[in-house]
């Protein structure tokens, strides 16, 4: 029986190998696979539920889910419908409660509601890449265990969610809100209007650099020339990522334009996934406040924005 098992583990090993490696070969002329990035911040609709909600746990796939499960590495993801939303390190939707307060922090939402709606432990969590980590807190809830707080207001999943990126409790009861990184509600209204019809990336035409990748809110799309495709490695780590946020997974169908070849998701040592394009991790710049902005073009001479092919835009030969 244990050989079997071991033989088996082995076996299930060398397959998922095998795999990444056909995705992100290491030979320039191998082809690269067709791994789909997977989505984190697909636009939920309101639910029609006008209370609490149910159903199973966050993340369900035939059984419940710890309600409290760190969040870990906080991640912002662009939705087109509710502009920036923060989400988990697992990818999962953060939500807030209109019932609740933020001065002083207090949750009125416990029993059924807080089985529908699991707290967010405030233990282990880190802040959101370019985002101040002083926003986040703690309140006691009445059983005596500490919520996450982000701008004073108590964090919730929501149990319908079953997958990364799933807003079903978006405009629950008309209470329920997805979190903004300052813990004010997500609204579309905050996001750029010039990038509001976007997909999650596209092709931009800049008039020095020519054709670049631009992100669902218009922002630039860069490489790190330190990193590598295979092994697929990032050497932004730790203060790196607040200057030069991880883009997070978007689905092959929410782009347009870029090479899909090497479109795969990379599971970051600090819990993050990021998006890679021909295999390679790419990011945005802090430094880059509009739409168009390339003010990280160069930087260092080891960032650059990367061209529809995933290659990188004016970097030396």
């Amino acid at each position: 029986m244990n050989t079997w098992r071991s033989t088996a583990l082995a076996a299930a090993a060398a397959a998922v190998l095998a795999l990444t490696a056909t995705a992100c070969g290491q030979d320039k002329g191998s082809a690269y696979g067709s791994g789909a990035g997977q989505p984190v911040a697909n636009a939920g609709t309101a639910s029609s539920d006008t209370g609490y909600g149910s159903g199973g746990a966050y993340g369900q796939a035939g059984g419940a889910v710890s309600a409290a499960k760190q969040a870990g590495q906080l991640t912002v993801t662009d939705s087109k419908d509710l502009g920036k939303v923060v989400t988990d390190s697992a990818g999962f939707t953060l939500y807030r409660f209109d019932k609740d307060t933020a001065s002083p922090p207090a949750s009125k939402c416990d029993g059924d509601c807080a089985t529908a709606w699991p707290a967010v432990p405030a233990a282990g969590v880190t802040a959101a890449a370019g985002t101040d980590q002083s926003k986040l807190g703690s309140v006691t809830r009445a059983d005596g265990t500490k919520q996450l707080t982000i701008g004073g207001w108590p964090m919730y999943r929501y149990s319908k969610d079953t997958n990364p990126g799933d807003t079903n409790g978006q405009n629950v009861g008309g209470t329920w809100h997805a979190a903004a990184p300052d813990g004010k509600k997500a609204s579309a209204a905050a996001a750029p209007a010039a990038a509001a019809s976007l997909p999650g990336l596209s092709v931009r035409k800049d008039a020095r650099l020519g054709d670049v990748i631009v992100d669902a809110r218009g922002m630039t799309v860069y490489r790190f020339k330190k990193d590598s495709a295979w092994p697929m490695k990032s050497a932004c780590t730790g203060a790196c990522l607040q200057n030069w946020p991880a883009v997070a997974p978007v689905a092959k169908n929410d782009t347009k334009g870029i090479a899909l070849k090497g479109f795969v998701t990379f599971d970051r040592p600090d819990g993050v996934k990021q998006q890679s394009i021909t295999c390679w991790p790419v990011y945005t710049f802090s430094g880059d406040t509009q739409p168009g902005d390339t003010n990280g073009q160069g930087m260092g001479g080891t960032w650059y924005a990367v061209s529809p092919q995933g290659k990188l835009v004016g970097a030396p030969k």
